[in-house]
């Protein structure tokens, strides 16, 4: 078979463009690195118009590199950091400001103010998901309250939102020269407006946050139309958008886990545990996120239960760009092994307030247990370790919800080339990590997408056949040390608590 399935992977820190045959391999790959923007304490931005530049770059730098040309490409598949909000003018193409980013806290008072007015509940039970700063709602408020002559226009259609897949999409298909305005549901729920039965934004919801219904785009299915690619550049033709996911729900996609119960998790810049549920909706009272998972053209929505953790490779990132400990992330793992524990040294890193199950932005990090005895290493090491127990944490809630203890965890994302992480993660957890060969899954899972939609796959069993295991992780741990390391973190999590309330 000689079908090609492109994707775009629009990330937090970077944009890449993948090729994949029909059998889910690698043919093609181009990266590139965008501004962190960080104009205050606790703001984060994206230039809308350097993301969707180096988009159009990679598809260019991938498809020459690899000798491909455009009209090869049966499809292209999108995925993208979620929440992150871009507001932009309609007649112009341009953002009216930058996008604001999914850690970003700015918005803490407007959430605070929704929850003072008691629409905790309304909002939890509608969006299965809680008033928090991380969703889009309130990023796009902020916006609004920050240039409210922008409000009037937004009601006239004039000023549109999307998270990034709609800024994407609404570029690539003509923008000011009739570009699309659509998302789909799995972007559609980040953002407290879409009634999670109904796939539809919800007035009521709407109204909560004071947000115009007409600036809000299209929610399609993950697997279907998105309209086709302008003739002229990147790919010198018309190619079909026929898959856009969020990140996370592609890395769901992309591991093919499409029965209930399966489960994976992916780490990044944070950590992302979904456990698929079916079509049937769970609230969740462990503090976990109700969120579509993906829904085919013509099938009903597929559910799943979500652990989001803000920070776990940006914390990685903080020790080398921030503290200085390592000049490259990849040398955590040999500094962590160069002591044999964690020398009684833990590091909550909730440099954005912590997520999942806790949802307190009061938090702020910390690192606590330490003595004269404590050196660098016991740092990187408290800081991989941190990230297993973020993971834990998310875990237990998980089985609390859905009642299916978690046999096997799937892993992806950049950070599981650090064995010593994984290992790290199978004891912490007490349950067998598998990584599978192709790690980039995010990109795949948006590749399958449009490759179903476009009938290069020919069902989830075909996608299933592709997977192929990397490594396994056996727990090592004995169950006493375990838990007394977990009762440790706890602690630890109690005091990043109250700091800015």
């Amino acid at each position: 078979m000689s079908e090609l399935i492109g994707a775009i992977d629009q990330g937090t820190t970077s944009t890449r463009f993948m090729v994949f045959d029909a059998e889910g391999k690698e043919i093609a790959k181009a990266q590139m690195e965008h501004e962190q923007i960080m104009p205050h304490q606790g703001w984060v931005e994206h230039d809308p118009e350097e993301v969707i530049g180096n988009t159009l770059t990679v598809i260019g730098q991938a498809l020459n590199s690899s000798g491909l040309i455009g009209k090869q490409l049966e499809a292209i598949g999108i995925t993208n950091q979620r929440e992150t909000a871009v507001l932009w003018d309609k007649i112009t193409g341009k953002p009216v400001y930058n996008a604001i980013v999914w850690q970003d806290t700015r918005t803490d008072k407007i959430i605070s103010e929704v929850e003072g007015r008691g629409y905790s509940e309304t909002i939890f039970n509608k969006a299965g998901i809680p008033p928090a700063t991380y969703f889009s709602a309130g990023k796009i408020r902020w916006i609004l309250d920050k240039f409210p002559e922008l409000e009037k226009r937004a009601a006239n259609g004039e000023v549109l939102f999307g998270n990034m897949d709609s800024w994407v999409i609404w570029n690539l298909t003509g923008g000011t020269e009739g570009g699309l305005h659509v998302t789909d549901i799995t972007n559609a729920s980040r953002t407290m407006l879409m009634n999670l039965e109904q796939l539809e934004w919800d007035p009521e919801l709407c109204a909560i946050f004071g947000i115009p219904i007409e600036m809000l785009p299209e929610i399609r299915p993950s697997s279907g139309s998105f309209g086709a690619t302008v003739k002229d550049d990147p790919f010198g033709t018309e190619i079909p958008i026929l898959g856009v996911l969020g990140d996370q729900q592609a890395a769901t996609v992309g591991q093919v886990c499409f029965s209930t119960g399966e489960a994976k998790n992916t780490y990044g810049t944070g950590n992302f545990m979904l456990s698929n549920t079916g079509t049937r909706i769970i609230p969740s009272r462990s503090g976990l996120l109700t969120t579509p998972c993906y829904q085919q053209a013509g099938e009903p929505a597929v559910y799943a239960l979500e652990g989001s953790i803000a920070v776990t490779g940006s914390a990685v990132q903080w020790m080398r760009d921030q503290l200085g400990i390592i000049n490259k992330a990849a040398e955590i793992e040999d500094l962590a092994n160069s002591v044999k524990d964690n020398g009684g040294v833990y590091f909550v890193p909730a440099f954005s307030g912590l997520f999942a199950p806790y949802w307190r932005a009061d938090a702020r990090g910390a690192v606590v247990g330490l003595t004269r005895y404590a050196e660098k290493g016991h740092l990187a090491r408290a800081t991989l370790e941190a990230i297993c127990y973020q993971t834990k944490d998310v875990l237990g809630a998980m089985d609390r919800d859905s009642g299916i203890p978690l046999e096997i965890m799937k892993v992806d994302g950049g950070a599981t080339v650090n064995d010593t992480l994984m290992q790290l993660q199978a004891d912490i957890l007490g349950v067998p990590v598998l990584r599978p060969k192709i790690t980039e899954t995010t990109a795949l899972g948006a590749a399958y997408a449009a490759g179903l939609a476009a009938g290069v796959y020919k069902s989830f069993d075909e996608l299933r056949s592709y997977w192929k295991a990397d490594r396994q992780w056996e727990p090592n741990w004995s169950d006493d040390q375990r838990e007394s390391g977990y009762q440790q973190w706890k602690k630890a999590v109690k005091r990043t608590l109250d700091w800015t309330s």
